[in-house]
């Protein structure tokens, strides 16, 4: 397994590791007020975390859905919270000139799931020297991810990991395979499960994304007894009013918990 560090998070070690936030940079008190929360929770656990936002929606069901701040706003924001903070950030990137734009200020670049096979895209991710977390394709199967990896190898990055994050079943639906975290680690770099994007509806409330939020924590137990390096979970303090992807997110009052209840289980699976 490759392992490799990112300020205070290692990935690929012997703990899980998570990254946490809501789906969308709202406002800048919104994404503060979150952070600030969350790193709270962390702390009390003892776990290590990235802090994540996005700050362009870029892939909205409808035209008029929001998308956020935009990229050199957005990113400028997230790496103060990273700073104030002491927490590396992550968000999605979507073009290569967004790649620039977004390592001057976030610690881990994250490739959206329907551009995992983007070559410019994933070299310019590579060519930054950040760390990049890539989505598997809702259409790929999980051996397909060796091209991938073959790929940022290829592009000289040595600091990347791959996210499962469900596979498209029939309309409107996704499914987990637990057994693509098994294949997919068979790679040698270290594997993220994205709970809450896997429970995702997409286009399932006609012109926005539907979920089943309340299976995000189920599927996430499920993925670290199946073996994992990490979880993804995007949390909301009011996920009915959420800006995007509302239905999926777990309620920030919940989130300890749900946490509390991965790490119990990842221990009781150490030697």
């Amino acid at each position: 397994m490759n392992t490799f560090q990112i300020q205070n998070v290692t990935l690929g070690g012997d703990d899980l590791f998570f990254i946490l936030g809501p789906c969308a940079i709202e406002s800048e008190e919104f994404t503060w007020q979150m952070a600030r929360d969350i790193k709270v929770i962390a702390d009390r656990l003892g776990i290590p975390f990235f802090f994540k936002a996005s700050y362009d929606k870029a892939n909205r069901t409808a035209a008029d859905s929001y998308r956020g701040p935009g990229a050199k706003a957005g990113s400028a924001l997230l790496g103060a919270i990273g700073k104030e903070l002491g927490v590396p950030v992550t968000t999605d990137i979507h073009t290569p000139e967004d790649a620039e734009i977004a390592a001057e200020h976030v610690d881990f670049l994250q490739i959206p799931a329907f551009l995992c096979r983007q070559t410019d895209l994933l070299e310019a991710a590579a060519k930054t020297g950040r760390g990049v977390n890539i989505k598997k394709g809702q259409f790929l199967a999980p051996w397909d991810c060796k091209n991938i990896v073959e790929k940022m190898r290829h592009f000289g990055c040595k600091k990347f990991t791959l996210t499962e994050r469900g596979t498209t079943f029939g309309y409107n639906n996704l499914v987990t395979d637990m057994r693509s975290l098994y294949w997919m680690r068979q790679e040698g770099v270290p594997v993220i499960f994205d709970a809450t994007h896997s429970v995702q509806r997409p286009g399932g409330d006609g012109k926005t994304t539907g979920g089943d939020g309340e299976l995000a924590p189920v599927l996430a137990r499920a993925a670290v007894a199946t073996g994992v390096d990490g979880i993804f979970m995007e949390t909301h303090a009011d996920p009915p009013n959420a800006f995007s992807d509302g239905p999926n997110q777990v309620p920030l009052d919940q989130l300890e918990k749900v946490l509390t209840s991965l790490v119990a289980i990842q221990n009781a699976l150490k030697p």
